[in-house]
């Protein structure tokens, strides 16, 4: 029996056949048009996950569940995206409008928390009893994943790490708070330090790779200029480091976890980007050696989305206590 895992994100709708194992055995994708009305999005899904399973040579009844990553607020309880800023949703009913045409389970959870389990499953974190997965991209997503399962928290909220506040007064976020990890972390503020630095320091080689003009500027040429030792490409990204230092040395404290896993586009830097983390956290407390969870780079890439999707169906995530975390908290 086989599982279908769907990553449904703001560019395309990537679904693919896994075994129980973790294993991919067939991948499709298509454009998702976000500004469509969102019916329209459900269609391509169901088309998505025929498709797959028909790359993978099986058949629909043979199915066991299908499970989808969406990169918003969503409850598997009830099946509903409560808010999904990047496809324009609020209160989405996405499993009873799959259901029309998909008899299996359906499941649902934040896309950051299926790649966060199927690393946990599949990928560089397994036989870990718990750890925690961040995202570096255009943006900072975060899941944690203990004893082998996804901790939501209530509301489902639980690993949005990419809203932890590094600095209370700091630059403003698009969540509406001062000083996000979000800010400071992720590949869009690794390029934004980068032009910025070029206004100031017009000499350095980030600017001459780009003719002059700052905003041609992207993450892989400030990573070239890096490794290449350029003065001000090395000032950016050791202040770059040194936050997302400081945001993983805030989660080792809160949580302890037995790795820390990063993923997302800036994870491709390897391990120019691994060893100044490592380098970044304090020994010491109080004189007294610390016990640090490894850090490692995510090794499923694009496919851990769909991978974690598909394996929803292989743990139980607890649904969201309607007492305590009622719907017009979303509103």
């Amino acid at each position: 029996m086989q599982l279908v895992g769907v990553d449904l994100g703001a560019t395309h709708i990537a679904a693919g056949v896994v075994n129980r194992e973790g294993k991919l055995l067939s991948r499709v994708s298509k454009p998702t048009l976000p500004e469509r009305p969102w019916l329209s999005v459900v269609q391509d899904i169901r088309a998505c996950v025929g498709e797959a399973v028909e790359a993978a040579g099986a058949i629909l009844r043979e199915i066991e569940a299908v499970g989808i990553g969406v990169p918003g607020n969503v409850d598997d309880g009830s099946g509903i995206v409560f808010a999904c800023s990047n496809l324009h949703w609020q209160r989405v009913p996405l499993r009873q409008a799959l259901s029309e045409g998909l008899p299996m389970p359906i499941h649902l959870a934040n896309d950051a928390n299926c790649a966060a389990l199927a690393e946990s499953i599949a990928g560089v974190s397994a036989h870990c009893d718990s750890s925690v997965f961040l995202t570096l991209g255009t943006g900072v997503g975060g899941g944690l994943v203990i004893h082998g399962r996804i901790f939501t928290g209530l509301g489902g909220g639980a690993g949005e790490f990419g809203h932890m506040v590094l600095y209370p007064e700091g630059l403003k976020c698009n969540c509406g708070r001062r000083g996000c990890m979000e800010r400071y972390c992720s590949a869009t503020a690794l390029v934004q330090r980068a032009r910025e630095t070029c206004q100031a320091f017009p000499e350095t080689d980030m600017l001459r790779r780009v003719d002059g003009n700052p905003e041609n500027l992207d993450a892989k040429i400030v990573l070239e200029c890096v490794r290449a030792g350029d003065p001000m490409a090395l000032r950016v990204f050791s202040a770059f480091t040194r936050d997302l230092g400081l945001a993983i040395d805030n989660i080792i404290g809160a949580l302890s976890p037995d790795m820390i896993v990063l993923g997302g586009g800036l994870s491709g830097a390897g391990e120019l980007l691994l060893r100044a983390v490592r380098d970044a956290i304090p020994r010491c407390e109080m004189n007294v050696p610390r016990i640090l969870p490894r850090i490692e780079l995510a090794r499923l890439g694009n496919e851990a989305g769909i991978i974690g999707a598909a394996l929803l169906d292989r743990q139980s995530i607890a649904p969201v206590s309607r007492a305590c975390a009622k719907e017009d908290r979303y509103e």
